[in-house]
């Protein structure tokens, strides 16, 4: 039934292995979409899921299929543990992306594990996932997802770039939302700065001490990514590929590694943004005050960072109403940002 009220909870397990976001929030339809954030929290993964989602990418699919169904099993119980502990009733859906193991969208491949029908078993209420298959079987890039939130919820924006394990613009260009990668950011900087037993560049305090080796700086900002034309979209693979390899072979102290990678993301991000527009940016990267500082100073923007709650939580929110989308069968990828033969409700319902 088509309501103008929804209550679920979204769920997001990124590239930067960070955690799983939950996120319990309200939609309300009433000409526009509104939203209201009332319960968030995330769960840090323990050093054993961390190393198991870390070699997923090159897990065989056998090994695949048993890690997506004890994951599924894991993340059904963090998330009964999230409803239990707020005391959570009256739930429409849990709207769960899953974590990527394979995205290999030119091969027509993408694989999400925890996305299994053992989800809505264990947790008794209807679970909404699965969001990027059907855009790669449509000829799509199966992302960036995120888009159609931006333009239904975050429209006074004339862009919006979230820093995460990659970092991702949308906005809207002669009528049409236009989304897509621009640079890996926390997938890149965390793994150096974890050579020094640390999870993050704490406010960019280390690669503020480092010096910027432009030669390097120079082969990153050359990659043949940066001169393709959207849709576009980066994964682990084409990092492990591409860039730890460009990095390594200089043999650089941590600090310039992270000095030189923060100058690429600034340059990069400055390039794909139109000046004196208003920039809505979120995700992990905000935190980062050296790289936003190297972001503003290189583009002439009206740069916003929102409540710390849409920081952290934007991309749970946006896929709790991507499933909320789906319930309705209304569309939640769009063809001008993936790539795919045509605007499409994407996502596969498991009812309670």
């Amino acid at each position: 039934m088509i309501k103008n009220s929804y209550r679920v909870i979204g769920v997001m397990s990124g590239t930067s292995l960070d955690g799983i976001d939950l996120a319990l929030i309200n939609f309300n339809f009433n000409k526009n979409w509104s939203f209201n954030i009332l319960k968030t929290e995330t769960i840090n993964y323990t050093q054993e899921w961390y190393k198991k989602l870390k070699l997923l990418v090159n897990s065989s699919k056998e090994d695949l299929m048993e890690v997506d169904n004890e994951y599924s099993i894991y993340l059904a119980k963090v998330i009964q543990n999230f409803i239990l502990n707020n005391n959570i009733e009256n739930i429409d859906a849990i709207c769960s992306h899953g974590h990527t193991a394979l995205h290999k969208p030119e091969e027509g491949v993408t694989y999400q594990i925890g996305n299994l029908p053992i989800l809505e078993k264990k947790i008794n209420k209807t679970v909404v996932c699965n969001f990027r298959v059907q855009d790669v079987a449509l000829g799509g890039q199966g992302a960036p997802l995120v888009p159609i939130g931006d333009q239904l919820l975050f429209s006074k924006y004339e862009y919006c770039v979230n820093l995460g394990g990659f970092a991702n613009l949308s906005s809207e260009i002669d009528g049409k939302r236009i989304a897509f990668d621009i640079c890996p950011v926390n997938i890149v900087l965390n793994k150096y700065v974890s050579k020094l037993g640390l999870a993050y560049d704490d406010k960019g305090n280390i690669s503020k001490k480092g010096i910027i080796n432009h030669d390097l700086l120079n082969k990153l900002n050359n990659l043949q990514f940066y001169k393709d034309d959207y849709p576009k979209s980066l994964g682990l693979e084409w990092v492990n590929s591409n860039v730890f390899p460009l990095i390594d072979a200089y043999n650089l102290s941590i600090e310039d590694v992270l000095r030189t990678f923060v100058e690429h993301i600034a340059i990069q991000i400055s390039k794909v943004l139109v000046k004196n527009t208003s920039v809505l940016v979120t995700g992990g990267g905000v935190f980062n005050s050296f790289l936003m500082s190297r972001i503003e100073s290189l583009c002439n923007n009206s740069i916003q960072i929102p409540e710390k709650q849409i920081v952290e939580y934007k991309e749970a929110l946006i896929f709790g109403f991507l499933g909320v989308l789906k319930l309705r069968n209304e569309n939640n990828c769009l063809a001008s940002v993936t790539g795919a033969k045509v605007n499409h409700s994407s996502g596969v319902i498991f009812q309670s």
